[in-house]
Parts: C-alpha cells; sequence; structure tokens
C-alpha cells in the first residue's frame, strides 16, 4: 500500500519561495505518477502539477512558469519549488500518487479520481 508523507509548508511573503517534500512508501510499480494538488476551503481540489517516472511534468496554467516539480527516483520523492508566490497560491497542497500509472500526467492534472493514494495535506499561506 503506497503512503505518502509531505512536509515543507508553512507561511511566506508574496513574491517568496517554498519547496514541498513527498516521500512516497510501499511502491511496487516502476511506472507511476506523482503530483500536487491544492485545494480551499469551499472549493473543489485542482490539480497543481504532475510528474511521471520519465520526468515528464505538467502542470497548471496558474503555476506555469513560477512552480517546478522534480522526482528523485532513488528515493521516490517528488518535490516541488514554488517561486514567485502570491495569495492565490494560499491553500493545502497534497501530494498524490497514482500506480500503476492510469493515465497521462495531464489526466491525473484534470481528474484526481485517478489517484490511488494521498498525503495528509500541509498548509501553505502566502501574505501580501
Amino acid at each position: 500500500q503506497v503512503q505518502l508523507a509531505e512536509s515543507g509548508g508553512g507561511s511566506v511573503q508574496s513574491g517568496g519561495s517554498l519547496r514541498l517534500s513527498c516521500s512516497a512508501s510501499g511502491f511496487e510499480y516502476t511506472s507511476f505518477l506523482l503530483g500536487w494538488f491544492r485545494q480551499i476551503p469551499g472549493k473543489e481540489r485542482e490539480g497543481v502539477a504532475i510528474i511521471d517516472n520519465y520526468d515528464d511534468a505538467v502542470y497548471a496554467d496558474s503555476v506555469q512558469g513560477r512552480f517546478i516539480i522534480s522526482l528523485d527516483s532513488a528515493t521516490t520523492t517528488v518535490f516541488l519549488q514554488m517561486n514567485d508566490l502570491t495569495s492565490d497560491d494560499t491553500a493545502m497542497y497534497y501530494c498524490a500518487a497514482a500506480a500503476p500509472r492510469p493515465a497521462s500526467p495531464r489526466w491525473l492534472l484534470q481528474h484526481s479520481r485517478l489517484a490511488d493514494a494521498w498525503g495528509q495535506g500541509t498548509l501553505v499561506t502566502v501574505s501580501s
């Protein structure tokens, strides 16, 4: 059973940066998707960035050019480097995994129900 453990959330001023980490354990597949979603109260969870085991990555339009997702395959840890943060980025961020890989990274980005496992979430707060 896949388990995900997130870290790295916190508070930062607008224009600042944060780096989130998510360590995955219990992986038995070599083909998978890992990534990040975020959610604010009263709104649906939205895809932020997804990466696959080939290092192919996709991003939501709202974070393209500011966020970078990366994968350490040796430890099955996925990172999200968030730069030039704004108050619109304030949310609970969740790590997600889909294994074996059910579809393309963009499908998972747009369809959170494809995820098999979720982390507990880490809060990111950006103040202006």
